[in-house]
């Protein structure tokens, strides 16, 4: 069956080409039992006789309709027509991003619109275990009216799927030229650029590229040919944003190179907080851009990264004035003796330690114990006797991280959802005390008073237990840096 203008795919009358890839043909069409425009990719028969590239095509059809969201392309049908295997899709009428791209670097602000709604399209893909594995400027259209969707899951899999990680590259020059890994030269991760088996975060790296290239106008590992890329994306590092956008807030920049990170284990360890991360920054955009403080900031080494040291600086800042507002007494004679227990995590639950927080804790009566943990691809808290087994979830502690105790050991606070929050130890609604957009950790004392770090604008808060507007009352000076 020939394709073209005029012609008709099951119900649908083909319009217009609208472009062609390693991965079939994409035309315009109008559906005529509902008379709206649509999509239609084409799989032509030459390419359905190569099992590989046929069943990655059916591939896409089964991941991105598996798919409710807002930001992810809608799928309405499947089916074959005289040999042809075709996808009817929603039509998107915009531009890609590379496109947008190319006219330069984006503003920090529109930036962040877009890259929150990619970062939690990609947050819902990774919860129902679906890794992307070419997510790229072209990959993502944005609509006339700012909503992104994301394309083209041709090459996403299953996570934890068997199959062979080593197929068919495409290149920088020429997105269609054959080579030796899975992916987009340029935008891959390390470990997919390695030809080894990757996870989700392999697509919180190809973000990280995307998301960087928005912000310089330039791609973060384009060399001259298609090895020199592969190299670069293994072994060597971007341009740093110091120097590439040295006007791009502080935080935007440690979370990209967080996700840039070559390791995998020091990426996020759930998108969902990367997306929660980034939905703060655009919200307190404003406030990020109303005080700029230098932070100290070290070098950047295979084992580290700079947002690294940001967040170090508060934590020790903050045990700093803790050990002299909280712990000033005079010394008591220890007699207690060691204890020594295993802790079990909560069945069909993950234990995820957050950065800078131990993500487990006993309470200061030791009668009980806090972990945090996934269940269902999202953060949570768990609670249980030390006396017993048996953990229980916290209702209210959905993507909860940074938790510590009050002193009469009653409630537990927390960070979710830009605010600090606490939650009685024996169950209960979740009370929101006050905004902590970027906070790290923090303390509670017998006062009342809970004291938390908060990296924008940096330094430590002072919050009273019953909740209000948070106090600034300590600072780094800009003058030493790190």
């Amino acid at each position: 069956m020939t394709i073209a203008a005029g012609s008709r795919v099951g119900s649908y009358e083909i319009l217009s080409p609208i472009g062609a890839g390693g991965m079939g043909e994409v035309w315009r069409a109008r559906d005529a039992r509902l008379g709206r425009e649509v999509a239609i990719k084409v799989l032509p028969e030459s390419l359905a006789a190569d099992q590989d590239r046929l069943s990655r095509f059916e591939r896409e059809a089964r991941s991105a309709s598996a798919l409710n969201h807002p930001n992810i392309v809608t799928i309405y049908e499947v089916g074959t027509t005289d040999s042809v295997s075709w996808i009817a899709m929603e039509f998107v009428e915009g531009s890609t991003l590379r496109e947008i791209i190319a006219a330069g670097p984006m503003p920090p602000k529109r930036l962040l619109v877009l890259a929150a709604q990619i970062a939690d399209a990609l947050a819902k893909a990774h919860e129902a275990g679906i890794v992307h594995r070419d997510l790229k400027p072209e990959n993502l259209m944005v609509t006339r009216d700012g909503f992104v969707k994301i394309l083209d899951f041709g090459l996403a899999k299953l996570a934890g799927g068997g199959e062979s990680d080593v197929t068919s590259a495409q290149t920088v020059g020429d997105p269609t030229t054959p080579g030796m890994v899975l992916g987009t030269v340029g935008d891959m991760s390390p470990e997919q650029a390695s030809g080894r088996r990757v996870d989700f975060r392999s697509d919180q790296f190809a973000f990280g590229s995307v998301v960087y290239e928005m912000l310089t106008g330039k791609r973060a590992f384009s060399r001259g040919s298609t090895a020199e890329t592969l190299v670069a994306v293994i072994r060597e590092e971007p341009e740093p944003l110091e120097a590439a956008a040295p006007l791009s807030p502080g935080a935007l920049r440690w979370l990209l190179e967080r996700c840039l990170a070559k390791d995998p284990g020091q990426r996020y360890l759930s998108t969902r907080d990367l997306s929660l991360d980034l939905a703060n920054l655009r919200d307190h955009l404003s406030d990020l851009s109303r005080e700029q403080v230098a932070l100290p900031v070290s070098p950047r080494s295979h084992s580290g990264r700079r947002w690294a040291a940001a967040a170090a600086t508060g934590v020790l800042l903050l045990l700093a004035v803790l050990g002299l507002v909280l712990f000033g007494r005079a010394p008591r004679e220890n007699s207690g003796l060691p204890m020594r227990f295993t802790v079990s995590v909560p069945p069909g639950t993950t234990y995820s330690p957050p950065e800078v927080s131990r993500g487990l804790s006993v309470s200061p009566d030791g009668t009980r114990l806090v972990i945090e943990a996934y269940s269902k691809g999202r953060r949570r808290l768990f609670a249980r006797p030390l006396d017993s087994e048996e953990a229980t979830e916290l209702e209210g502690s959905l993507d909860a991280t940074g938790h510590f105790w009050s002193p009469d050991s009653r409630f537990i606070a927390f960070y979710a959802d830009g605010k600090l929050k606490k939650i009685p130890a024996s169950g209960g609604p979740a009370v929101e005390l006050c905004d902590a957009p970027f906070a790290l950790v923090g303390s509670w004392n017998q006062e009342g008073t809970i004291l938390f770090s908060n990296f924008n604008p940096p330094g430590i808060y002072r919050v009273p237990e019953t909740g209000g507007k948070a106090t600034r009352i300590t600072s780094p000076d800009p003058s030493h840096r790190g």
